[in-house]
Formats: structure tokens, C-alpha cells, sequence
């Protein structure tokens, strides 16, 4: 199983819209994050979880040509707002691209998406095939995912677990029960906005803290504001084990 994170940002991306911070000024690649968004390749077959607005040029980036299935981890647009652009996989496949989200985001897919279910179809619109998704392990491609429900804030979303491999993004609380989800995984990825509190993700200090709990083999920090510093020097302040992702970084889940 291979992963690449596509994009580590936030809602805003990095670097923010008129913002000359230092860090959004930063001249270091490692600083200029997309909206988050990660891929998983397993024995053939390709995954994306979420397609924000950066879709297109993640796909680009990373020469994706074919995509098996998209799993949304919650509905807010910087989660979903790239979904338009599944038009070039539909070309390619001569199909829809199946979606899986639980109810609650399938029902803001369609009202942003109104046109792809209205029932004219105006030639070239996307095609999406949407699948449900609860609190029970699901199969994509022959591939078992299982659910990991999390909170933003007060918005239950879902984090995901695919054998050694778990990816948890836009939370600030993790149940007592889906920490039982999490336990055992060898490589587990996780939000972290920035070093101070914040009311709807992990700080990097609560973050270190979950990490240390399901005590992964390797740990890699996602979803980064520009407020969290520059990627050089947070890097250097972590345990050993947990590294600071940043867009085009890739891994291999081994044994």
C-alpha cells in the first residue's frame, strides 16, 4: 500500500489569500500546501479521500490516470468542491466514479451538485455513483475500509482505517470507542492545525498526545496552517516518529 499526501493545507491553503506572514512568504516547497487531500494505492487500485478545490491540480501533480473510488470524510467545500473534475476519469473509465460518504454528506454532494442528479442530464456533466457508508466496515474494490467516527467540533465526520494504515483529518475529539478502531495500526495519520488550541481540530500538542496513545510505528501531522511555523523548524521539534507531512510527500506501508 502506498500512500502520497496530495495536499497537507487548510480550508485556506498555504499561503493564505493576502497574507504575508513569513510563512506564507516562505520560499521552502515544504510550505505550500494545497487543501488537504490523500491518496491510497493498494493492489491496483486507487483511492482518494476528499476532493476539495485543488482536485484538478492534485491529480496533475500527481499524474493520477486512473481513480477507483473517492471516500469523503465530511462535506464542508474544501472537502468536496473539486468533485466536478471526476468528468476526465468518467471519459476514461466509460463510467461513474463511485463515491462513499454516509447519508448526511451525500445529501450536500447533491445539492451542490444538483445538476449531476437532475433528472435531464446535460451532456458532459460529471457522472457519480454515490455509496453509503455507517459505522460498519465497507468494501471498495475488494478493498474492507472500516469507519472511524470522529468529531469537528460538533460535526461528527469520518476518519478511516485500511489494514496498518489509518487517516483521521478535521477532528478535535476521538471517542474512547473509535480509539478501539485505531489501536494496532502501523502508520497513522492525523490533523493538527496549529500549536495553539483551536475549537474544531488537534493542536499539535493534542495531537503528539493521540498519537502517543495508539502508539502507531510511524505518525505523520496533516491539515497545517500557516500559524503552525515553517516546516524546517516544527520538524525539528517533534518526537522521533511523527513527521510534519507536506503535498507530494509518498510512503509505503510496509511489514
Amino acid at each position: 500500500m502506498k500512500i502520497t499526501f496530495l495536499g497537507t493545507g487548510t480550508s485556506q491553503g498555504v499561503p493564505v489569500i493576502a497574507c504575508d506572514c513569513p510563512v506564507c512568504s516562505s520560499g521552502d516547497q515544504r510550505d505550500k500546501r494545497l487543501r488537504t487531500s490523500l491518496l491510497v494505492e493498494v493492489d491496483g487500485k486507487v483511492l482518494l479521500f476528499d476532493a476539495g478545490p485543488d482536485f484538478r491540480q492534485q491529480m496533475l501533480g500527481a499524474r493520477v490516470s486512473r481513480l477507483d473510488a473517492i471516500i469523503l470524510t465530511h462535506e464542508h467545500k474544501d472537502h468536496i468542491a473539486g468533485m466536478d473534475d471526476v468528468r476526465a476519469f468518467n471519459y476514461k473509465s466509460q463510467d461513474a466514479v463511485d463515491i462513499f460518504a454516509e447519508e448526511r454528506v451525500q445529501k450536500t454532494v447533491k445539492k451542490e451538485y444538483s445538476y449531476v442528479f437532475a433528472e435531464y442530464k446535460y451532456p458532459g456533466i460529471p457522472k457519480m455513483r454515490l455509496n453509503d457508508i455507517g459505522d460498519n466496515a465497507f468494501t471498495v474494490k475488494g478493498i474492507s475500509v472500516i469507519p472511524v467516527r470522529v468529531f469537528h467540533y460538533h460535526l461528527p465526520v469520518y476518519g478511516f482505517r485500511i489494514g496498518d494504515f489509518a487517516y483521521i483529518t478535521d477532528a478535535n475529539y476521538i471517542p474512547e470507542e473509535s480509539k478501539e478502531r485505531l489501536f494496532g495500526v502501523k502508520y497513522f495519520v492525523i490533523n493538527a492545525l496549529r500549536k495553539e488550541k483551536h475549537i474544531s481540530h488537534f493542536s499539535l500538542r493534542e495531537a503528539i498526545d493521540i498519537i502517543r496513545e495508539i502508539s502507531p510505528k510511524k505518525a505523520f501531522i496533516t491539515h497545517i496552517s500557516h500559524q503552525m511555523g515553517f516546516h524546517s523548524e516544527v520538524s525539528g521539534e517533534l518526537p522521533a516518529g511523527i513527521r510534519l507531512a507536506h503535498d507530494g510527500l509518498s510512503f509505503d506501508c510496509d511489514n
